[in-house]
């Protein structure tokens, strides 16, 4: 496979749209671009996003805030060079409490996204996720493979939005010649995630913290590999300026089961908390683990920030919301 060609485009002073941009992931994406400067444009209806996780960005000239459902026609009087689709619930509790939006704006959403982008000429990079895969068959888990999706079960409404978003991607890169990227993201963490949005990272943290005993699912045997948010904001950046329109897998190859995590967290935080043991969700993927060569070879990409860095880092953050 060649190497693709990482680029800025010829502009001095690039415009960037993020929906979802007051998210976890979508907020240090807004910071990274402005670092790069970027001009900034954060679509945000604070369904999951958070006012916080942009407050800082307040006065800088480089940077505007619209609150807006990303469903709803997206209409910007100004050029655009990028758009970064971010917008979407991305946690158990907030699809399992929100189906029809998630399924919305999977939809709808990407199909305004998809929409602006024609209309402006700019490049487009969906936000997609390793989810796709479902409980995969395969391990670990290739771009080139389909996935093992229960279509009618409690993740559906996500990995179904998902999945169709990117093959909405790929239709308007077919027939309207968009400069699409799709990027599958993998578990990741770090400061501005919810601590009660149900992902593994903020509840062992969160349960760790206040000496509540830390719960995990199943016999703790399933795997998980984690990414530190800077880590794949880097990787989604180099992605967005190469030149390939195939999905690349974002995230760290290092697996470990989560009753290890369990473990590391415990011990990170200085916890007393005793772990318990509670029955598996249903359609909990048994093993998650991203196979990053495609990310290595055409992005010259892969994470760098240890485990223990980050979770020191998260925690952090952690111990001023509790």
């Amino acid at each position: 496979m060649p190497k693709a060609k990482i680029s800025v485009r010829s502009v001095k002073q690039p415009t960037s749209v993020v929906t979802g941009g007051a998210g976890f992931l979508g907020s240090h994406l807004v910071d990274y671009l402005l670092q790069r400067g970027h001009k900034v444009v954060a679509i945000d209806n604070f369904v999951t996003g958070s006012v916080d996780n942009i407050a800082h960005l307040a006065g800088n000239k480089n940077f505007k805030f619209i609150e807006q459902d990303v469903t709803e026609y997206l209409f910007l009087d100004f050029p655009v060079n990028y758009v970064w689709h971010f917008a979407s619930p991305a946690s158990p509790i907030d699809y399992l409490e929100l189906p029809i939006q998630t399924l919305k704006v999977g939809s709808l959403g990407t199909h305004k996204a998809l929409g602006l982008a024609l209309n402006k000429s700019a490049r487009f990079l969906i936000a997609s996720t390793s989810e796709i895969y479902g409980d995969p068959l395969i391990h670990p888990q290739p771009e080139t493979y389909w996935g093992n999706v229960n279509t009618i079960g409690p993740r559906g409404c996500y990995d179904e939005s998902k999945r169709f978003a990117e093959a909405l991607t790929m239709a308007y890169h077919r027939e309207h010649k968009v400069d699409t990227r799709i990027v599958r993201i993998f578990n990741t963490y770090g400061p501005r995630m919810r601590l009660n949005d149900g992902r593994v990272v903020p509840a062992f943290i969160s349960q760790a913290l206040k000496g509540k005993p830390v719960t995990v699912f199943g016999n703790g045997e399933q795997t998980r590999s984690f990414c530190y948010c800077s880590d794949l904001i880097e990787g989604i950046y180099r992605l967005m300026m190469s030149s390939t329109h195939e999905p690349v897998n974002i995230g760290n190859p290092t697996e470990m089961t989560m009753l290890q995590f369990a473990h590391e967290i415990i011990r990170a935080t200085g916890s007393k908390s005793k772990i318990v043991f509670k029955p598996l969700p249903q359609d909990d993927p048994k093993q998650r683990k991203p196979d990053i060569t495609r990310a290595r070879k055409l992005l010259q990409w892969e994470p760098k920030v240890k485990l223990a860095e980050g979770i020191t880092q998260t925690i952090a953050y952690f111990r001023k919301k509790v």
